[in-house]
């Protein structure tokens, strides 16, 4: 065995009530470090850097420590919150609030030995020539220890947070309540269908058993790529609460964003993995829907992109990739009818919204579009899109422009488009979605 075992990290918190009141701590921390001025100029604000919220470093690193603490699916939102916080934080706070998206708060030793022994027995240790009990890296569901087995096998182990599979329906329910005591929702917005979608994909997250079957299934569809990893499953010393993989090699794929990798180098990344989405969607049927950054490791030596975390993994149906395509087709052609019809196929909107909501929404998706009606490679450094998109759809939002929520199967999907397309924002890479879309159309 090797680390050495500590008990610095904290008990994940398990009681709904107990977990309640570190999520309003976590409001609050949010709510002192904004201030009213910043409150009511994020309400207020139409463009530029008045809309971005102006939090302090150590109010963010409250805030981020609160949610690391909690893990579980409040983390998630953490998680979220600093994909790409240049658009929402100021640079000084997306910065601390970027450490979510690396690790958690470890669980302290105790809870690790414990979890350890009840899934692999007392005597587990000895089937292990090297067992690093300091994780290298830490999630909102579970830390991950680097290991050989007696064997020789090089081991990533996925070690669940005790607890955490219990918490998810008051997490849930608990954001659901805050959301409609602040008012987070446009007024007539039901946001059940949402909290549902996100309470059954994280009890998916919290199966390991069924994370499993998705590695395995995504492996064996993407095949012999020589772009890509995948993780093999070692299902010996796998169970529902302990994933043993493969150990990949690499750096997480934002470091990419470093001066001292080649422009050609970040493009050929950021495209690869355009490609990828596209793949998932319309070949494989299904789709890696947590984007991460942390879930990317690029190996420099092979150039090779190792894919990880595929708790997130969700099949997709034929109709709703139908609908996708419809709405990708009309994008293209930049035809408002057709993005029409598309939005009432996801339900965007309805077909007896009012008019100029309608065409509010419209004009929203005929913006984003501008990424593939561009002729060529898009030049994502160099583009303000998401800050216009943003600020377009954050007036919408207060103006109550949104009357529905959108199909809740498309919550997680949504969530990995914009992730990768941040990425691309991140790594300054230039990429020709247009012409790897069409292939599909």
């Amino acid at each position: 065995m090797s680390g050495t075992p500590t008990s610095s990290g904290l008990p994940v918190p398990s009681r709904r009530l107990n977990r309640l009141w570190h999520l309003g701590r976590a409001t609050t921390d949010l709510a002192v470090g904004i201030g009213l001025r910043g409150m009511v100029e994020m309400t207020r604000s139409r463009n530029g850097e008045q809309g971005r919220i102006q939090l302090s470093p150590e109010a963010t690193k409250r805030l981020a420590e609160r949610l690391a603490r909690m893990r579980g699916a409040v983390m998630k939102i953490g998680q979220l919150m600093s994909m790409d916080g240049a658009d929402v934080f100021t640079p000084e706070a997306a910065e601390i609030m970027a450490r979510l998206r690396d690790r958690s708060e470890p669980m302290p030793m105790s809870q690790l030995l414990r979890v350890l022994e009840s899934e692999w027995g007392r005597d587990w240790n000895k089937g292990f020539r090297r067992f690093e009990f300091q994780p290298i890296a830490a999630a909102s569901i579970g830390q991950v220890h680097r290991a050989e087995t007696a064997d020789g096998r090089r081991l990533a182990v996925k070690v669940q947070f005790p607890g955490v599979r219990e918490s998810i329906d008051s997490d849930i329910d608990n954001l659901a309540f805050l959301s409609r005591s602040l008012g987070m929702l446009p007024k007539g917005v039901d946001p059940q269908p949402m909290f549902d979608e996100a309470r059954q994909q994280l009890h998916l997250e919290a199966d390991y058993g069924a994370e499993a079957a998705s590695l395995t299934a995504y492996r064996a569809l993407l095949g012999d790529d020589p772009d890509f990893f995948v993780p093999r499953v070692h299902a010996d010393l796998s169970t529902t609460r302990i994933l043993a993989m493969d150990f990949a090699d690499g750096v997480t794929i934002d470091t990419l964003a470093r001066s001292s990798y080649r422009r050609a180098e970040r493009d050929r990344v950021a495209s690869l993995l355009c490609r990828l989405l596209l793949r998932e969607l319309f070949e494989f049927g299904l789709v890696q829907t947590d984007p991460n950054f942390g879930n990317f490791l690029y190996d420099a030596g092979s150039g090779r992109i190792a894919l990880l975390d595929f708790g997130a993994a969700r099949a997709v149906p034929a109709g709703l990739v139908d609908s996708y395509r419809l709405l990708a087709r009309a994008a293209l052609a930049d035809d408002p009818g057709g993005l029409r019809t598309g939005a009432v196929a996801l339900g965007y909107i309805g077909t007896d919204d009012p008019p100029q909501k309608v065409a509010a929404l419209i004009e929203l998706l005929r913006l984003s579009g501008e990424i593939l009606r561009h002729e060529g490679r898009y030049d994502f450094g160099a583009s303000d899109l998401f800050e216009r998109v943003y600020n377009r759809g954050r007036e919408m939002f207060f103006d109550d422009a949104f009357s529905r929520l959108p199909e809740p199967a498309t919550l997680f999907l949504h969530r990995k488009f914009v992730g990768i397309f941040m990425l691309c924002r991140r790594l300054r890479a230039r990429v020709d979605l247009r012409g790897m879309l069409a292939a599909y159309l």
